[in-house]
């Protein structure tokens, strides 16, 4: 019956195929000749398949060994990954990690600390979202996301904690072909009434009926980031821009960064936070991939300078 093979019956089997004979696997398992023989017997007859030609010297594995080899080092290493799983949720390593990150966020940043996660928790599977203003908080509010790397909104949440990350500059900016680009002294804030602006807009009710940041009553809403950056590009409108997305373009004279009266010359910056629940605080897997953003923040090659964070 089937139901009777073990899990040291297979072990022998590799060991025996892996080392080229059963005294040579007895050794590697620390065990008689006789014992992995009877092993390896054992696991025939259960199966009934004969697995190695014993004719020679040594034990050669037959067409129907070979087939079952694959499948016993399927099986052990199943085991063995699911040995190391509980082992690690004993621990205290969160079973799985679940981040919301906005939408403003340097994806380079995240993608080279999701990199080095993959390697410091391989049996820690990770659930990343990408969301904007409202729809980025209501994850770690309702739960389904443990962490959210998230900027601050005029509202404020005091069911959650906070812990700073660093500041991502946002600029204002339109393309080279746009009206606002043509001035070559201040803006008047005026001036912005007169043109379209792009904002984002919130796919959640956490902010139903409010503005941030809005400058013309000429507002064209999107809810994707990348469908704006186009639309800025081609002159569609003027809006605010994180600078990691915008400075190639700056450089390249394809957008310009607009000096708008009562705003900053350098734009605006807006603080990153990790935020999460008091009662569900970030688990080792979770303060390692804080501590990793903090880091990569801190590096030079990472862009900060300012903008407007639009609706």
């Amino acid at each position: 019956m089937l139901d009777g093979v073990s899990l040291d019956q297979i072990r022998a089997f590799i060991a025996a195929v892996d080392e080229g004979s059963f005294s040579a696997a007895g050794r590697k398992l620390r065990r008689v000749q006789s014992a992995v023989s009877s092993l390896i017997s054992g696991l025939e007859s259960q199966t009934g398949v004969v697995l190695f030609n014993r004719s020679g010297r040594y034990p050669e594995l037959t067409p129907e060994g070979v087939l079952m080899l694959a499948d016993a080092r399927n099986i052990v290493s199943g085991v063995d990954k699911l040995k190391a799983r509980a082992k690690l949720m004993t621990s205290g390593v969160e079973a799985e990690l679940s981040i919301v990150v906005d939408v403003f966020f340097p994806t380079a940043v995240i993608s080279a600390v999701v990199k080095s996660f993959a390697v410091r928790f391989p049996l820690t599977p990770l659930r990343l979202f990408v969301e904007a203003l409202g729809a980025a908080y209501q994850p770690v509010l309702d739960g389904r996301c443990s962490l959210g790397i998230l900027p601050p909104l005029p509202q404020t949440f005091p069911s959650l904690t906070s812990e700073r990350l660093g500041e991502l500059p946002l600029i204002a900016v339109a393309s080279a072909s746009h009206p606002l680009a043509a001035f070559t002294q201040r803006i008047p804030r005026e001036e912005l009434a007169n043109h379209v602006q792009l904002v984002l807009t919130d796919r959640s009710s956490l902010s139903a009926g409010r503005d941030f940041a809005v400058a013309s009553p000429a507002t064209w809403r999107l809810a994707d980031l990348s469908t704006k950056y186009a639309f800025l590009k081609d002159g569609v409108g003027w809006g605010g821009m994180p600078l990691h997305m915008v400075e190639q373009d700056i450089n390249a004279g394809t957008l310009v960064v607009l000096d708008v009266d009562d705003m900053p010359r350098t734009g605006f910056m807006l603080t990153m936070s990790a935020f999460y629940q008091p009662s569900q605080p970030p688990g080792p897997a979770g303060k390692w991939f804080v501590d990793q953003l903090k880091q990569r923040w801190a590096q030079p090659n990472v862009v900060k300078m300012p903008g407007p964070y639009d609706d």
